[in-house]
Order: C-alpha cells, then structure tokens, then sequence
C-alpha cells in the first residue's frame, strides 16, 4: 500500500518524470500536491497500470490534488544539456508552476538538483512508495504519451504511437531507412552501430 506522505503535518509535492529513456521527444515532469486524507486504491506507479487505468485516473488527480503542474524540456534542450539535467530541469519548471508552494518535494529516484528554498528527499522507486509521487508519474506518462501521439500523426513512419520514442526494433529501423526528424536527440545513440546520420 502506498503511502500518503513522508512526514505529516507539511505540504509535499511528489515529483516524477517520463520520457527519460527515449531517442525521440521532450521529457516531460509532473508535481503533485495530494491532500494528507487522499487515497484512491488504483494510485499505483504508472508503469505497473494499464493505459486505459492511467487515463482513468488522470481527471481524479487533477480534480483532488491541492495543485499539479507538468514541466516539459525538448530534445533540442536535452541535447544541450544532457537527459539527466533535463529530467531536473523538467521538475523544476513543473514545481514552478505549482498554485501551492510545497514545503518539500519527494523526488523519484536517487538524484536531484536542489531546487530553490525547498528541501527534498529523493526515494528510489518511490512511485510504487508515495501517491504523490505515483499521481505525479501518471500525469507526466499520459501527457508525455498525448504529445508523442500527436508527433505521430506528423512523423508515422517511427510509429511513436505504439513506441512513445523509446527504442523498439521498428523505432530504429524507421531511423535507418529515413534518417532523424528534428525531434530526435542527436546526442543519444540512435542506432546500435550508430552509423553517420543525416542531421
């Protein structure tokens, strides 16, 4: 069962991200900040939910949360500062937009650049430990997913519908047979031979 917050008694926000390990596409972040009465029995890390229980649970979150915010970084801006920064970068301009300052963040993970004037705690594996993080790792996955669906529509050839940008065997061969679009990360090994690509 997860749990509803690290300490009682202060406003925490839960922080995930999605999109991490993707060859093509922003990354995108969420933080949440869960009321401490919160629970709702299907809040589970998003990669142990189906994608039709994600999408169930996304207006629930929305509706009950004190505040959410998404923060988004692009591959262009990946490429400059490589995923790892990125993915911080990406918390980061989520919590800013926070309605609500929280008094500390839970971040998934074992890392994190400090944000401003909050303290965090990081939690490895802490979407299946905390709600607010799991809530956190819903939004980012549904919204990432709504993005790469509409990339999609413009690029069909790479499949982002199906694949979301991460590095599945039709992913790659698109890449082999049409080169890289703008939304690619010319920084990440797009090819396992990584063979000269037209950029």
């Amino acid at each position: 069962m997860l749990l509803p917050y690290l300490e009682a008694n202060r406003v925490e926000a839960g922080c995930d991200e999605a999109g991490r390990g993707c060859l093509a596409g922003s990354v995108y972040a969420a933080a949440v900040i869960l009321p401490p009465d919160f629970y709702n029995e299907d809040l589970n890390d998003s990669k142990q939910l189906s994608e039709k229980k994600r999408y169930a649970l996304r207006p629930v979150i929305e509706r009950e949360a004190i505040a959410w915010a998404v923060g988004i970084v692009t591959a262009e801006e990946i490429d400059k500062i490589n995923i790892l920064k990125a993915s911080f970068l990406a918390m980061h301009r989520a919590i800013e937009q926070l309605k609500v300052k929280p008094d500390h963040l839970l971040i998934d993970g074992n890392r994190f650049t400090p944000y401003p004037d909050i303290k965090h705690t990081t939690v490895v594996k802490g979407d299946g430990k905390y709600l607010s993080i799991a809530a956190a790792s819903i939004l980012a996955k549904t919204y990432r997913d709504d993005y790469m669906d509409s990339l999609d529509q413009e690029y069909p050839a790479y499949h982002w519908k199906e694949n979301k940008g991460y590095p599945t065997k039709a992913h790659r061969m698109a890449i082999r047979e049409c080169g890289i679009t703008p939304y690619h990360r010319k920084t990440f090994t797009l090819l396992p031979e990584q063979l000269e690509l037209q950029f």
